[in-house]
């Protein structure tokens, strides 16, 4: 999809009612991990992520009709969770909006200028029972490709991923880990050499059922 073509239905589908956890679950490993029991919900903290579409315009003659495509990192082996790949984002401040701490946490982690980055809307709130976290991803579109630099801190690498390449589900995997002394059955991207699975996978997916993703449902546990 070029990036005008996916910025347009990104912005008529987030005007309607979100298809929410029912395509979050197309790509939720399983079984699903919950919250503990007599978890108290107020000590949810809350973190935002920004699922940020921009154009590769160096394989396009005009931005308009370049190939859309999205930020993803790879974590730093000084994080938890290190080389699991993920929005940019992170906790929400006292007082912060959801919006506002995504872009801060993108200029945080990938040297993100805000200047020009447009919101588009919220996707829906994602509880993560294993971080501890509610993630809120906000979508966003910038008019052109952002010059990013990874945090020596916290990101290992930067990925411009290509709308398309998620779309094509030749890039399905599904595989097994074991967490916790349970196995799992993971379906996840696989591309540019990592596997994207778990909560980003599941953000993902509802970004992409926004686009008219239509994944064969037998290849998974939704």
């Amino acid at each position: 999809m070029t990036y005008e073509e996916t910025v347009q239905q990104l912005e008529h589908a987030l005007a309607r009612r979100l298809p929410g956890p029912a395509a979050q679950a197309i790509l939720a490993p399983y079984p699903r991990r919950n919250w503990p029991p007599g978890r108290n919900p107020a000590r949810i903290r809350s973190a935002a992520g920004l699922l940020l579409v921009f154009p590769d315009a160096a394989r396009g003659a005009h931005v308009e009709c370049a190939p859309a495509h999205i930020v993803l990192t790879v974590r730093s082996d000084a994080v938890r969770h290190s080389g699991q790949v993920s929005l940019p984002g992170g906790a929400v401040d006292p007082g912060e909006t959801f919006e506002h701490a995504a872009l801060r946490e993108a200029h945080e982690e990938v040297g993100l200028d805000a200047d020009d980055v447009r919101m588009l809307g919220g996707l829906t709130p994602l509880d993560i029972p294993v971080s501890g976290f509610r993630l809120y991803p906000i979508v966003a579109a910038l008019h052109r490709t952002p010059v990013l630099t990874p945090s020596d801190g916290e990101v290992a690498r930067i990925l411009h991923v290509s709308v398309e390449d998620l779309l094509n589900v030749r890039h399905l995997t599904e595989t097994e880990r074991v967490r916790d002394g349970q196995t799992l059955v993971v379906p996840a991207f696989h591309l540019h050499g990592v596997e994207i699975w778990g909560a980003t996978a599941m953000v993902l997916a509802e970004f992409l059922v926004l686009l008219g993703w239509k994944p064969p449902r037998s290849m998974f546990r939704a």
